[in-house]
C-alpha cells in the first residue's frame, strides 16, 4: 500500500481464508514479510489459526497479533543472510511469552515487554494469547542507550508507573493509529521510544560504568549538536530521554557541567571554522552569535581563555 505523507499505513491478515494444511506456510511468510527471515515451530500442525493488524510509516512498525502457540527464532545464518540493526519491543498482552537470546532466558508474563535486537540469534515462544511487537529504528536507541551494553532478553515491567505509560502508548498507537497522520504517529512513536529508555535506564542511575556510560553518549550528542544555538542541558535531557538531573549528575563526575561542556564544544567548533576557507566571508560577530554565544566580546574572552589566541589572529594566522 502506498503511503502519502499524512496515511499510516494499515494492513489486516488472518489464516481463516487459508486451505488448513496451508495455513502455517502462510503465516511463515506473512510475518517474514513484517520483519526478516525467521525460522518457525509449529506445535499444533500445520492448520494454524492467527490474525495480525499492521500499522506502519516508513520509520516505525506497530504490529497487533493474536494466534496459536508458535516459537520464531533467528540463527547466526539467518543474521548472515537478511541483517537488521533495528529493535523491536516485544510485549505481551495475554498469555506468555518465553524468550531466549546470549544463553539467557526470559520469561515476559503479561504486562511485561521486552527490548531485543534481531540482529543477534534468538527464539521466542509464543503460547495462545496476543501481544504486540514494535519495530523502532536503531537509530532511535543508540543515541539514548548504550546498545552494545544492553544485556540481552531483558524483560521491562510495563504494568505500572513509567513502564504502564509505555504500554499505554503503545495500547493507543495501535487502536488510533488509523486515525491519526504520519507525523502524529511518528511523533507518539518516538516519545514512546523516550520514556521506554528512560524507564530502562531507571531514574538515578548511581553506578560508576553507568555515569560513565551516560556521561559518553552525552558528550557525543553535545559534539554533534554544538551548532545549535539553543542547546542547553534541558533540551538534552529531553532528547536523550533522561532528567536534568541525571545529566548533571552523569557530568559531574567527570568535573564539569552541561553549561561548561556546551561551551567548550562550541569553541572548538568555532576554531575550527575560523580556520575553514568555507566561514571566510562571515563576520566573527555573527560566527559568535550563530553558536550561541551573546555578544562579541563574551565569545572573545572566552576564546582567548580557551587557545592562548584572539579569534581574529586564528583566522589570519
Amino acid at each position: 500500500m502506498a503511503v502519502n505523507d499524512r496515511d499510516v499505513s494499515v494492513q489486516n491478515a488472518t489464516t481463516r481464508i487459508i486451505d488448513p494444511h496451508e495455513r502455517a506456510d502462510y503465516w511463515s511468510e506473512l510475518i517474514n514479510s513484517y520483519h526478516r527471515r525467521l525460522g518457525y515451530a509449529f506445535p499444533g500442525g500445520n492448520d494454524f489459526n492467527g490474525r495480525t493488524t499492521v500499522r506502519r510509516t516508513a520509520d516505525y512498525q506497530l504490529v497487533g497479533w493474536e494466534s496459536d502457540p508458535v516459537t520464531y527464532y533467528r540463527t547466526a545464518g539467518h543474521v548472515r543472510a537478511d541483517s537488521d540493526d533495528d529493535f523491536r519491543l516485544l510485549l505481551s498482552v495475554t498469555g506468555q511469552v518465553d524468550l531466549w537470546q546470549a544463553d539467557q532466558h526470559a520469561r515476559l508474563p503479561a504486562g511485561v515487554g521486552c527490548l531485543v535486537s534481531i540482529d543477534k540469534p534468538f527464539a521466542f515462544a509464543l503460547g495462545e494469547g496476543k501481544g504486540l511487537l514494535m519495530t523502532i529504528p536503531h537509530r532511535e536507541i543508540e543515541h539514548r542507550l548504550d546498545s552494545t551494553a544492553l544485556p540481552p532478553a531483558r524483560p521491562a515491567d510495563l504494568t505500572s508507573g513509567l513502564g504502564r505509560v509505555v504500554a499505554d502508548l503503545a495500547a493507543g498507537l495501535f487502536a488510533e493509529g488509523d486515525n491519526m497522520t504520519r507525523h502524529q504517529f511518528d511523533t507518539v512513536s518516538s516519545r514512546l521510544v523516550e520514556f521506554l529508555c528512560m524507564h530502562i535506564l531507571g531514574d538515578s542511575p548511581t553506578s560508576p560504568s553507568h555515569l560513565a556510560e551516560l556521561e559518553s553518549a552525552i558528550r557525543h550528542y553535545i559534539r554533534t549538536h554544538a551548532a545549535d544555538p539553543d542547546l542547553t542541558g534541558t533540551t538534552i535531557a529531553h532528547d536523550l530521554g533522561w532528567s536534568l538531573r541525571q545529566i548533571q549528575l552523569a557530568l559531574q563526575r567527570a568535573g564539569t557541567t552541561p553549561r561548561e561542556l556546551i561551551k567548550d564544544e562550541r569553541l572548538q567548533l568555532a576554531y575550527s571554522r575560523l580556520r575553514n576557507p568555507v566561514f571566510r566571508e562571515q563576520g566573527i560577530a555573527d560566527l559568535a552569535m550563530g553558536l550561541g554565544f551573546g555578544s562579541a566580546s563574551a565569545f572573545s574572552t572566552a576564546f582567548r581563555h580557551r587557545f592562548d589566541a584572539s579569534p581574529r589572529d586564528i583566522r589570519h594566522g
